[in-house]
């Protein structure tokens, strides 16, 4: 049985706004992972649990499955469909210029903590999938983009970090965009839960095909907003 009492849930506000403001200074994504970690409370220990009870989080913990893995393997992915969830993704990073290992180095000072082996894995797998959920919900790397999947993805993880993240960049953004933004968070509460997908499977599936199945939405304030 996990006990709390082994993981950090302590919520640091103050070291979160600290990182917040580093982050719209810099732009250093390493400040990211400092707000999750200062605000991520007990919402990553109800994920994880959550993750574990399902088919999927069960499969995964038990085959020690590794999603970087799968993401790394641009071989593998070229020889998907086209129009594949693999394919959008693989095509993503290309024009985007993106490692799959960019996040895990981002994050190597921030993810140190003593936790169980699972949790750790759930951690990693949730870590690695970023660069993915751009892809199912249709949100770019720019700006607005990464704020609207921070709106989006707090319905899911419940991270407060994401949700100040959001807020302190609201002011910043054009009406469009803040627009755009609270379309992204309703959208996120409609949409199925993502951290118990198998996204290794749905890699071979039509993009447009699994973010039907998912209830994710056209991000369409989103695209008026950026074009």
């Amino acid at each position: 049985m996990l006990s709390q009492s082994t993981i950090d849930t302590s919520l640091r506000p103050l070291e979160a706004v600290r990182a917040v403001r580093r982050l719209f200074t810099t732009g250093d994504t390493k400040e990211v992972f400092a707000v999750f970690r200062a605000l991520r409370g007990k919402s990553g220990l109800r994920a994880f649990r959550r993750f574990a009870a399902s088919p999927t989080g069960a499969a995964v913990l038990a085959e020690r499955r590794h999603l970087l893995d799968r993401l790394k393997d641009h071989a593998a992915l070229r020889t998907l469909p086209a129009g594949s969830v693999g394919r959008a993704y693989l095509a993503f990073m290309e024009e985007e210029q993106l490692s799959a290992d960019g996040l895990v180095q981002a994050s190597e000072n921030w993810e140190r903590d003593p936790v169980p082996a699972d949790v750790a894995l759930f951690r990693e797998r949730m870590r690695d999938a970023h660069d993915l959920t751009h892809v199912l919900t249709g949100y770019g790397r720019d700006p607005l983009g990464e704020l609207c999947l921070l709106a989006f993805m707090y319905a899911h993880t419940r991270n407060l970090g994401m949700a100040l993240i959001a807020v302190m960049g609201l002011p910043r953004l054009p009406r469009a965009g803040r627009r755009a933004m609270i379309q992204a968070w309703r959208q996120g509460y409609k949409a199925r839960w993502l951290q118990d997908q198998d996204f290794e499977a749905l890699l071979a599936l039509p993009l447009i095909e699994v973010r039907r199945a998912l209830t994710i939405a056209d991000p369409s304030l989103y695209r008026a907003a950026t074009a």
